[in-house]
């Protein structure tokens, strides 16, 4: 029944993914290399949004890659989840550019690309229904939350998401990244104190359901935690 489940939501993912690449309602649909609409489990507990793709993601028309994706990858790591056990995408699945004095730069998509790209988003949300979502970074958070919504205030707190998912919402890593000395400290405890709700949130509905989860070990460290 799992793996008949599994085939019936890649199936699904599939033929989305072939549409938001067919897709040219922004401006930014006609510059990208590539879609990235998302990767992953279509089982997952746990869906990851960021932003929007960067130049690596767009190049590889994979979510997360480079530095970014690296330390993504060593946040699931301390709470006992691997890349390929969680489902990753963002709120637009074209690349935001503007024009740089050489060539094009990144950008935070603009809220009518998120709006635009909201319908491909919902739909992964529907297909995988995870039992946690995790926004990295205030676009992805103002995208389900609203344009006033503050990440250093508001971050840390469980929100409602669609289909009434559990919705938190941390930093980006691409922002932990550029943080040095105290802030950096600061912003790995901040950092860690989401994942560390994240991995309970998981474990307790998991539990409603009997299922069992990993444990979780210190984030930037390979041992274990001591609560």
């Amino acid at each position: 029944m799992i793996l008949e489940e599994r085939a019936r939501r890649e199936r699904a993912l599939q033929v989305a993914a072939a549409r938001a690449s067919a897709c040219r309602a922004c401006s930014i649909g006609a510059q990208r290399r590539n879609n990235v609409y998302g990767e992953g489990d279509p089982l997952a507990d746990l869906m990851l949004i960021g932003e929007g793709p960067g130049e690596t993601e767009d190049r590889l028309g994979r979510p997360f890659v480079g530095r970014a994706g690296e330390l993504l990858e060593k946040m699931l790591g301390a709470i006992g989840l691997a890349r390929e056990d969680v489902y990753i995408a963002n709120t637009v699945k074209c690349r935001p550019t503007l024009q740089g004095e050489r060539g094009l730069k990144n950008r935070a998509p603009v809220p009518a690309e998120m709006a635009n790209c909201r319908p491909f988003l919902d739909e992964q949300i529907e297909i995988i229904r995870p039992r946690v979502l995790l926004a990295l970074g205030a676009p992805a958070a103002k995208s389900f939350l609203g344009a006033n919504y503050a990440i250093t205030k508001q971050r840390g707190r469980w929100e409602r998401g669609p289909l009434d998912i559990p919705l938190l919402v941390t930093f980006h890593p691409a922002y932990v990244l550029r943080q040095t000395g105290g802030e950096l400290t600061a912003v790995k405890r901040l950092v860690w104190d989401d994942l560390k709700a994240v991995r309970a949130r998981i474990d307790e509905l998991a539990a409603q359901s009997g299922a069992t989860a990993p444990r979780q070990v210190g984030l930037f460290e390979a041992r274990p935690v001591v609560e």
